[in-house]
């Protein structure tokens, strides 16, 4: 039986009822997880209502309900999987918008309190909004008395309320997330219009002056721009390949050829390389030998690139140490200068698109995608990247590459890849 139920009657709560209302609005202006929440008014309402189960129903994407918090207590708790959860009554009373109540016996209800059905649903209303359903089940019996049902309507408009808040929080954490998006889309177009004069002016300035009919350069002159405009022309391509390759990530389209590395070998050729590209690059390389990976060499190379030409610009005349270990089922590469460090709070924004850490004391420019790229290449490779950091100490980044390819199966990497 399925009953809609009007509140006509005056409400009267006992002592013990309104400490427990009270209790329960405080949990609630206290307690900012709804889990945790929801956890407390179960413990509160436990001593003023009887019920076996009690289930918040809130609105799917689309069409329905789907339960967001189910806790089973009191009797039928260790027949948890058969408990009926109620999701008839919860359509009912978010349909109507109104308390309903369904009272079942089953048969053999004598002999089963699983049965002896009472489903109490009750809508959270925001306004004229239904933020979702508040539904407490009991099993075996008695009914829910008129003076209980008013009791949990209280805790409904409770419980309402902190559905509420937990929305307007989500909604004012998407507006800060948008706007720190936006700030950072603008920062990172200024720093793009930046980045891409610097060398453009640089190689029309040199070019200019080589061309002038009025001068003649000697030799060592001529080189001398030359080489500058074959460095910035460098940067350039540089520049336009981060660019490229996080449209790539974004879009899901940067493709991988995997294959078996010696990455001891390699990393000895890449700092050869660097150090002889950087005369003010000092590195130290020192682990394991015949180490496999199965990798990308010309991704995996990109991430020590990078990490190499960061310590460069941020930590100038620091010794660089890179160290390889091998493990059973992996290897741990570290990346570690003596620099001038990161503050704390800017570690964990590091890997993200765009990010730059503000007031550096080096005055270096970036996009903010060299590093998000490294951590997309490293995952896409089934490893992981970190990074620690004491001011006025150095960086050190932590990257783990698994040795055992059994169950690495990635061709693509980017988000729409690697999270689905």
């Amino acid at each position: 039986m399925s009953l809609p139920l009007e509140n006509t009657e005056a409400v009267i709560l006992r002592p013990e009822d309104i400490k427990a209302v009270y209790a329960i609005g405080l949990a609630i202006a206290q307690t900012e997880n709804i889990d945790s929440a929801m956890d407390l008014i179960v413990l509160h309402t436990r001593h003023v209502l009887i019920f076996d189960n009690l289930v918040l129903y809130t609105p799917r994407n689309g069409n329905g309900l789907d339960p967001s918090y189910a806790r089973v207590v009191g009797r039928g708790k260790n027949a948890e999987g058969e408990i009926e959860w109620g999701g008839k009554i919860a359509n009912q009373a978010y349909t109507t918008k109104q308390t309903a109540l369904i009272q079942e016996k089953l048969d053999g209800w004598e002999n089963n309190r699983l049965f002896w059905r009472d489903f109490l649903g009750l809508p959270l209303k925001a306004g004229e909004d239904v933020l979702g359903v508040l539904v407490f089940g009991r099993f075996g019996g008695p009914p829910y008395t008129p003076d209980q049902i008013r009791l949990a309507e209280f805790i409904a408009a409770q419980t309402a309320q902190l559905v509420e808040n937990h929305h307007l929080v989500e909604r004012v954490s998407k507006l800060e997330a948008e706007r720190w998006l936006r700030r950072m889309q603008d920062d990172f177009i200024t720093t793009i219009s930046h980045e891409l004069r610097t060398p453009i002016g640089f190689i029309k300035g040199y070019a200019t002056t080589l061309l002038r009919d009025d001068t003649a350069w000697d030799d060592n002159s001529r080189r001398e721009f030359l080489t500058i405009i074959d460095e910035e022309a460098d940067r350039l391509h540089n520049l336009i390949e981060d660019l490229l390759d996080s449209a790539r990530l974004k879009a899901g389209t940067m493709f991988m050829q995997l294959q078996p590395v010696r990455i001891d070998m390699m990393l000895r050729e890449i700092v050869v390389r660097s150090t002889t590209h950087y005369s003010t690059l000092s590195v130290q390389l020192r682990g394991d030998h015949d180490v496999v990976v199965m990798a990308d060499p010309t991704r995996i190379t990109q991430v020590f690139d990078n990490l190499l030409s960061n310590a460069v610009k941020y930590a100038p005349g620091s010794e660089v140490q890179i160290t390889l270990k091998n493990n059973t089922d992996n290897c741990v590469i570290t990346v570690e200068d003596h620099g001038p460090g990161i503050a704390e709070e800017h570690l964990g924004h590091l890997f993200e698109r765009f990010y730059r850490v503000p007031e550096t004391r080096v005055a270096n420019h970036g996009t903010g995608l060299g590093l998000y790229i490294v951590q997309e290449i490293i995952h896409g490779h089934g490893g992981e990247i970190t990074v620690s950091s004491v001011v006025s100490q150095g960086t050190n980044f932590t990257i783990t590459l698994p040795t055992k390819f059994d169950n690495l199966d990635i061709a693509t990497l980017g988000e729409e890849a690697t999270h689905d």
